[in-house]
């Protein structure tokens, strides 16, 4: 039986993929010839990062239950801000201690992954 998915919820998966496919033309358009190749790869890296959690994230939403999937969504859902976030500030010329950021946001990632499982594995049992 399929779960309907919160109001919020919906609205949040919405606006991490769009806001990833928004992102992503903006550096293949407006930011062509304007960053050099490290930025470019950092952009990149950044919205390769955030189209994937922002599909992960519409999987915690559809199929997650309980505390854990709650947990998975919101990690995801940081994990999008501070990983993506701070690659992209550091392409646009952040200061470079910014990338302090990024590793905070990849154990978010880390974290929603894991919490996803456990909320999926909690459905079949």
């Amino acid at each position: 039986m399929r779960q309907p998915v919160h109001a919020r919820a919906g609205l949040l998966v919405g606006l991490a993929g769009a806001s990833a496919v928004l992102l992503g033309a903006f550096g293949a358009h407006a930011l062509r010839g304007v960053l050099d190749m490290h930025s470019r790869e950092l952009w990149q890296t950044a919205v390769n990062y955030h189209v994937w959690h922002a599909l992960a994230l519409a999987l915690a939403a559809g199929l997650g239950r309980g505390r854990s999937g709650r947990f998975a969504m919101a990690a995801f859902a940081i994990g999008i801000v501070l990983f993506s976030g701070s690659l992209y500030a550091l392409a646009l010329g952040a200061p470079r201690w910014t990338g302090i950021i990024t590793p905070i946001g990849g154990l978010a990632f880390i974290a929603g992954w894991i919490a996803l499982g456990l909320s999926l594995r909690s459905r079949v049992d």
